[in-house]
């Protein structure tokens, strides 16, 4: 899901512990809020700021054994996941965007694919928190209801599903993210509008992408992620990549969040269509009204010069 527009440096607020620059901006986020909880704090005289604290998993560290181990989780939750969110904390402390949800952060810094510092500690802050989410015990399997019907809709069978989630994340070069999105009314492009909504834009895909980058930036709804960083499986599974993937797909995947996810996009999806509906029917009458006010004023103009 991609930013209105990108974010603008601006004059950094004045104080000691500050970085060199701060943002402003604002975008609109199809995005469901995360539960980051933000604690309130002074940075310096006269100043509040909140602070990202580090959520932990939704069960215990050691709760997805033996599929994926707590020594894994100790490392890459204990000190990856909150190296970020301090070093996040750290980059913006005291600049706009200090007091700005996770998602708006992420979307600004992105700037159109030209990363402004914050960018990459804020998307795997977020993005963590969501892969986290994405697992539970006793997972796997098959969905069901209409994330199963969009699926089989959309990719043929699960079977071909699975298949192209499983293929994205292992050929994804280096570090980075396979993604199961909702793409709703937009472009397969980053950053554009589609000036033709049809219900054909309204399906499931399947992206990947490099680093911390994140569907949020192309302005899609994120289902479903997994993280193919090397630090994120190479204790349990070395380098054999494919094999963690397929042990996430068919032992992990929390498909109860999934369909959450998928409800929400769709309510989201269908919201916004009603707010484009009724902004383009404001604009039609605006400008009915323009077009009425002008013939009637033209027969007194012509009148005028008449005499």
């Amino acid at each position: 899901m991609a930013a209105s527009a990108a974010a603008t440096i601006a004059t950094p607020l004045k104080c000691g512990l500050l970085s060199s620059q701060g943002f402003s901006g604002s975008t609109r986020i199809l995005q469901l809020k995360k539960n980051e909880k933000r604690s309130v704090k002074k940075a310096c005289r006269g100043l509040i700021t909140a602070k990202i604290d580090l959520s932990p998993p939704p069960y215990s560290l050691d709760a997805l054994e033996p599929h994926m181990s707590r020594e894994t989780f100790e490392y890459h939750w204990g000190k990856h996941h909150r190296a970020y969110v301090d070093n996040l904390n750290k980059q913006i402390v005291g600049t706009e965007l200090d007091l700005k949800p996770l998602e708006e952060i992420i979307v600004a810094t992105y700037n159109k694919g030209d990363l402004l510092p914050p960018f990459n500690n804020a998307a795997q802050v977020w993005n963590h928190d969501f892969f986290w989410e994405s697992m539970k015990p006793g997972g796997g399997g098959e969905p069901s209801g209409e994330l199963l019907r969009l699926i089989k809709r959309d990719f043929g069978s699960f079977e071909v599903f699975v298949n192209e989630f499983k293929a994205a994340a292992a050929t994804q070069f280096g570090s980075g993210w396979a993604w199961l999105v909702y793409k709703a009314n937009r472009l397969d492009v980053g950053n554009a509008v589609n000036p033709r909504p049809t219900d054909e834009d309204k399906k499931l895909a399947i992206v990947k992408s490099p680093n911390a980058v994140n569907p949020l930036v192309w302005d899609y709804s994120p289902l479903l992620t997994v993280d193919v960083w090397e630090h994120a499986y190479y204790l349990d599974f070395q380098n054999r990549r494919p094999d963690y993937v397929s042990t996430f797909m068919e032992k992990l995947v929390s498909w109860d969040a999934v369909s959450a996810r998928l409800e929400a996009a769709m309510a989201r999806a269908a919201e916004r269509e009603k707010e484009e509906e009724m902004k383009k029917t404001e604009s039609e009458d605006n400008l009915t009204n323009s077009e009425a006010v002008e013939m009637y004023l033209d027969p007194d103009s012509e009148d005028s010069e008449a005499t």
